[in-house]
Order: structure tokens, then C-alpha cells, then sequence
């Protein structure tokens, strides 16, 4: 069996601006830690104006792009290639270059065999002017057959801090999903994972669904019922992981709340792309959804 059979794959989406810069760095890292192989795709279109790699962006139109644009992904590719090479001279390196629309490109590379995730950008320029900004990641996030991890535009690790794996639990199967992702990422990081569970009153939601019994509107036994719901949700992860120390939080407030106060830059927050009662219209979950939007680190969503 040859190497080309045998590899897996980081897919990492570049489009030349700074996010895209720090998903590229982030995903070299961590393939040359697990001994993966990087793939960097980029979208052939016009060229944006600005960006960290010389200012190949691309943007969406009707008409199939010139060879003035295909030369500037190329060079993209070829700039991104060379620097990941430096940077990480054992990692093996492959480039695609697609003339699909961004998302498509990037499906279509996760749904090739040997991929075991993709990591994108939250937002390149502005609007629609770069590849991968925040609403492709969203269309990403919620369709990818494999995990999809999102950096900030900003993102920057905390230096002199080792980064945890913070996972949010509501008993959803995405929940689920993301909780055993989560174990597995911080075994191998032998890092310690958090895994945090929300829970709010319910005296806001009286008048909307009926007479509630008495005793739920303590905050004590709400508490309690969350925790216990927490140990139950992570009782075979512990047993499948039991060389990762576990932590665990039970807070009363929003999920959005009490998980972006939980993570630093440094850690890797992970969720699932829709919890209990979500919309079925929305894309994401409005969770993972505000997760993506304020997280200062990267984000990590299963279905």
C-alpha cells in the first residue's frame, strides 16, 4: 500500500488574509503533531486587493475566472506551500487549487477519504470580498462530514499557557458527537478537557409552557439535575479515556456565556452544531453560531 493510500489528511481553505494565515499555521501544527498530512486549498477568482500572502483573494461571480486569476491562486498555493514547508520541513504537503465555490471545494475535499478534518478562517476582509469568511464557515460547520475547527480573525495563542479542550454538553447527539471528539483531542494533547454544562431558571419560561412543579424553580436541585445530567452524558467517554483528567462545570447562565468565559485564547473549544430544540432552517445552532462569533481561539463543530 502506498503513501498516498495510506496518509490523512488536515484540510486547511487559504485565500491570503491574516485569518486564513493563522488557520494555515494552526493546522500545520497540529498535522505535524499527529503525523497527518496537510492539504491547503484555495478558490480561483478576481483578486482581492489586500492580504497577509500578497493579496489573492477571491470573490463570487457568475463567470468562470480568468487566467489572471488562476495564476494568482497558484501563486497563493505555491507561497503557502513554500512557507508551510519552511515552517514544518517533515510535513508532507499537497495543494488544490478549485475553480468551485469555496464551501464546495472544501466539502468536497472532506468527503475524500483519508480526510479527518477541516479548518478555515472565521472572516477574511470584509463582506464577501475574501474565500473563506465567517458565513462559509458557518455552510462548512454544517455540512462537513468531518469536524470543521475555526480560528478567529484574530487569533493568537496565549503564550506560556498549555491550552485545555473546553467542551460544551447539553445531551444532544451533536453534543455527544463533540464530547467524544473531545476526549480523543485532548488525550493525544494530553491536555485537560473541561467539559461545561448550562443550566438556566425556568421561571421565565412559566407563562409559555404551563404550570411547572414547585420544586424545579429551586436553583439548587436545578443545579443538581444538570450536574447529574453532565456525569451521566460523560460516563462512557471517561470509561473509553481514562487517561484524561476531567473537569467539570455546572453554571447558571447561557451556554454562549458560560463557555466563552471558560476558554482563553489558548484553548480549543468544541461543540456540536446544534443542540436540543434547535431550528432545523438554521444552518447552525444559535450556540455553536454565537460560539463562532466570540470565541479569541479556535472552534471545533460536529454534526
Amino acid at each position: 500500500m502506498d503513501g498516498a493510500s495510506t496518509t490523512r489528511w488536515v484540510i486547511v481553505g487559504v485565500d491570503g488574509t491574516e485569518s486564513s494565515r493563522h488557520a494555515l499555521e494552526w493546522s500545520a501544527h497540529q498535522a505535524a503533531l499527529r503525523g497527518l498530512g496537510l492539504r491547503i486549498v484555495a478558490a480561483a477568482g478576481p483578486v482581492a486587493s489586500a492580504g497577509v500572502f500578497g493579496g489573492h483573494g477571491w470573490t463570487d461571480r457568475a463567470e468562470p475566472p480568468d487566467e489572471t486569476d488562476t495564476q494568482n491562486t497558484e501563486k497563493l498555493l505555491g507561497y503557502a506551500g513554500d512557507w508551510v514547508g519552511r515552517l514544518f520541513p517533515e510535513l508532507r504537503v499537497e495543494t488544490r487549487l478549485s475553480y468551485a465555490r469555496p464551501v464546495e471545494a472544501l466539502l468536497a475535499e472532506a468527503a475524500a477519504e483519508g480526510a479527518v478534518a477541516v479548518v478555515v478562517g472565521s472572516r477574511g476582509l470584509s463582506g464577501i470580498v475574501a474565500a473563506f469568511v465567517g458565513s462559509v464557515g458557518i455552510e462548512l460547520a454544517a455540512r462537513s462530514p468531518v469536524p470543521v475547527v475555526v480560528l478567529p480573525r484574530d487569533h493568537a495563542a496565549a503564550h506560556g499557557v498549555r491550552g485545555r479542550v473546553i467542551v460544551g454538553v447539553d445531551g444532544s447527539e451533536p453534543s455527544r458527537r463533540a464530547a467524544h471528539f473531545a476526549f480523543g483531542q485532548a488525550e493525544f494533547a494530553g491536555a485537560e478537557l473541561v467539559a461545561v454544562s448550562a443550566w438556566q431558571p425556568l421561571v421565565a419560561f412559566a407563562a409559555a409552557t404551563g404550570p411547572i412543579p414547585p420544586e424545579l424553580f429551586d436553583d439548587a436541585t436545578a443545579a443538581e439535575a444538570a450536574r447529574q445530567a453532565l456525569e451521566d452524558e460523560l460516563a462512557d467517554a471517561r470509561l473509553n479515556h481514562p487517561g484524561v483528567a476531567v473537569s467539570t462545570r455546572v453554571v447558571r447562565a447561557h451556554p454562549v456565556v458560560a463557555l466563552l468565559e471558560e476558554a482563553t485564547p489558548a484553548d480549543l473549544i468544541v461543540v456540536g452544531s446544534r443542540g436540543r430544540g434547535g431550528f432545523r432552517g438554521l444552518l447552525l445552532g444559535s450556540v455553536s453560531h454565537s460560539v463562532l462569533h466570540g470565541a479569541r481561539g479556535p472552534v471545533a463543530i460536529l454534526r
